[in-house]
């Protein structure tokens, strides 16, 4: 049996995605698992031992309606027994129309149940600790028969050099090996999903200031001014943890560094993401117009916990669609004040560097 699997975007769909390919490998132990991806994504898929083949999708070479089925007329010829569509928007459904495969899954949405042999229905509240995102994914194996998938965690796969290279790196650089090590997830993937730089500072310092630990920040080189704009309100104590040029020169060398922390605290996304996936604990602040039932997986209040706006202030998003929130964006993340959630993050780091 040959299986596509398509996940188009962003890192985080992309790593919780691939945990189908792990449970289609074990249950199906001969199975042949291609991943259809963009460009962008994949070092996160590196080394995966679950994955035979990685179609690579390159945004700026499919442009358009006639290189898409170009690109779609391409992938067909690999006569796949079955499609998985996680995507389920224009860049899938012309690989899907156009694909042979005799059995095509994907969720249930209105005008394109005809695509697919099989529609998903989403639930709208999580049923367990791992969060809609997981739980939606891997209901796209019930049509084959895996009701009760073996594997609910995604994982990252590090070389032994890559590992030792970041160990090195934290040499190079001074790190304080004697005491723990806490990521900042600085800044999120644009503006509606970063929370306010002089908030993020507060939020910083109060680590800073009561904890001793070595501090990293996570921010592209191009975003170098931001990070320095949050680093200028700290105070000179915390000034003095912070390793502020220590970056990975690349994605795998971000998971690399990642690998070598304890925690990371700060803006929901991808570096969230992959630092659960290589096992570290996480405290999360979610922008008010993401969907915080969705995105904040492996909830448990202990190794893994969060903050939304709707968590203080339910009344102010009430009959709210996220897209009418996000046009909104920074009149929410206003109210949305560091002492709100200061002793809530107080008990999660007392918790895990105390």
């Amino acid at each position: 049996m040959k299986i596509l699997i398509i996940q188009h975007k962003m890192i985080g769909d992309v790593l919780i995605t691939s945990l189908l390919c792990e449970n289609l490998k074990k249950a199906f132990p001969n199975v042949v698992v291609h991943y259809l991806i963009n460009s962008n994504t994949l070092p996160v898929l590196e080394n995966n031992p679950y994955i035979d083949q990685l179609i690579v999708f390159n945004e700026n070479e499919t442009k358009g309606l006639l290189k898409l089925i170009r690109f779609s007329k391409k992938i067909n010829k690999n006569t796949y027994d079955v499609v998985i569509d996680a995507y389920s928007k224009m860049q899938s459904w012309i690989n899907v129309f156009i694909n042979n495969a005799p059995k095509k899954i994907s969720y249930k949405k209105p005008f394109r149940t005809f695509l697919y042999t099989n529609n998903v229905i989403k639930h709208s509240q999580p049923k367990s600790h791992l969060g809609l995102a997981i739980e939606h994914r891997l209901a796209l194996l019930k049509p084959l028969g895996i009701e009760k998938p073996l594997v609910t965690e995604p994982k990252l796969y590090l070389t032994e050099k890559e590992v030792e290279k970041a160990r090195k790196s934290l040499k190079e650089h001074l790190v304080n090996t004697d005491r723990k090590t806490v990521m900042i997830s600085l800044l999120g993937s644009d503006p509606t999903k970063t929370y306010p730089l002089e908030k993020m500072a507060q939020m910083v310092d109060f680590l800073g200031l009561n904890y001793n630990v070595n501090i990293l920040f996570n921010y592209f080189p191009s975003q170098k001014n931001q990070a320095k704009e949050v680093y200028n309100q700290l105070s000179a104590k915390t000034q003095s943890n912070i390793y502020f040029d220590l970056l990975g020169g690349d994605l795998r060398s971000f998971i690399a560094l990642a690998n070598e922390c304890d925690l990371i605290i700060g803006n929901d996304g991808g570096a969230i993401n992959m630092t659960k996936a290589l096992a570290k604990k996480s405290f999360i602040v979610f922008s008010p117009w993401i969907d915080k039932n969705v995105w904040a997986t492996f909830e448990d209040g202990i190794n893994h916990t969060s903050v939304h706006l709707k968590d203080y202030f339910p009344e102010k998003l009430a009959n709210l669609s996220n897209k009418k929130i996000k046009k909104q964006v920074a009149a929410y993340y206003a109210l949305f004040e560091f002492d709100l959630f200061k002793e809530k993050l107080r008990k999660f780091l007392d918790l895990h560097l105390k």
